[in-house]
């Protein structure tokens, strides 16, 4: 274990009262430094804890997004709010272990883009340890701590599904803290959030992957050069990393599965009917409004 290491003290200036005093973020990719960098904007007064790879932390310390970093979970002992920002199965590992290192009462929550696996294992947690779980719908085009920006979550939705009535407080002070830093925080069960992400989130990000490896075997290199905006754009989710993604795959797999199951039902249909054209027309008429109704939603 290595020593923590502390940012010089930070000029006093204007303070909220923060939710939370000292905030212990596990994780500092996009979304996790995002929320420290949020976090030192909207209380300047609170502190900020990080614990990832040094070479991560460095360049954290270098941007001025913590006040204190360390590789080893040891460093959360006093944080009073712990925010899992790690991919989905090492949230789970953390969070089985976390009752060796924090002792005191905290609030625990995560970034995770699947809620039913860590939701269920909280309930193994001791009574010290609040669990509330979340999911800033927040994203950027490039991941990792160089691209974390303190207004990623400005306007966008941040879930939080309790597990069931009890924690009320701690949810009412998660909801304020997220609300402090720009977000739109809802409530939602787990199962709920797990079925509607499968289509929101996770069917585009398998459909884009396929579709680009498809259409690469296809044409190659060369072919490739004759693209134009439309595949640039459909595909751009095709860049993101495939370990986040097998994470999420392994923690929502009945609910991706019957997800897939209504795409590839639809591309059969096509298939069949690319002669006549009368399903296919269907189709584009159906996704046009439907594609209307996305485009011309009051922003969140």
């Amino acid at each position: 274990m290595s020593h923590p290491v502390t940012q010089p003290a930070r000029a006093a200036g204007p303070d909220r009262a923060p939710a939370f005093q000292r905030v212990a973020i596990v994780g500092l990719g996009l979304i996790g430094g995002s929320i420290a960098l949020a976090t030192r904007a909207a209380f300047p007064h609170a502190r900020v804890i990080a614990v990832d790879n040094q070479d991560v932390l460095d360049n954290a310390m270098r941007v001025n997004a913590i006040d204190e970093a360390a590789d080893d979970l040891a460093v959360l002992g006093d944080a009073d709010l712990i925010i899992l920002a790690a991919p989905v199965r090492q949230n789970l590992d953390i969070l089985r272990r976390l009752e060796t290192y924090v002792r005191q009462p905290a609030v625990i929550t995560d970034t995770s883009s699947t809620k039913r696996a860590i939701v269920a294992a909280a309930r193994a947690l001791p009574e010290h340890l609040t669990f509330i779980g979340g999911h800033p719908l927040g994203g950027a085009a490039a991941g990792g701590i160089d691209h974390a920006h303190p207004d990623l979550f400005r306007g966008r939705p941040w879930l939080f599904t309790p597990d069931g009535d009890a924690h009320q407080e701690a949810l009412e002070r998660l909801v304020a803290f997220t609300r402090s830093i720009g977000a739109d925080p809802r409530t939602l069960d787990a199962e709920l959030h797990d079925r509607l992400l499968a289509f929101l989130s996770h069917l585009p990000q398998l459909t884009a992957s396929a579709l680009m490896a498809a259409v690469g075997a296809a044409v190659g290199d060369a072919g490739l050069a004759l693209a134009g905006r439309g595949l640039v754009d459909t595909t751009r989710l095709a860049s993101s990393p495939a370990d986040m993604w097998s994470d999420i795959a392994a923690t929502n797999a009945d609910e991706m599965g019957p997800a897939l199951d209504a795409l590839i039902e639809i591309l059969q249909q096509l298939r069949g009917d690319l002669a006549e054209g009368h399903r296919l027309r269907e189709i584009f008429a159906e996704a046009g409004r439907w594609r209307a109704v996305l485009v011309d939603r009051p922003p969140v």
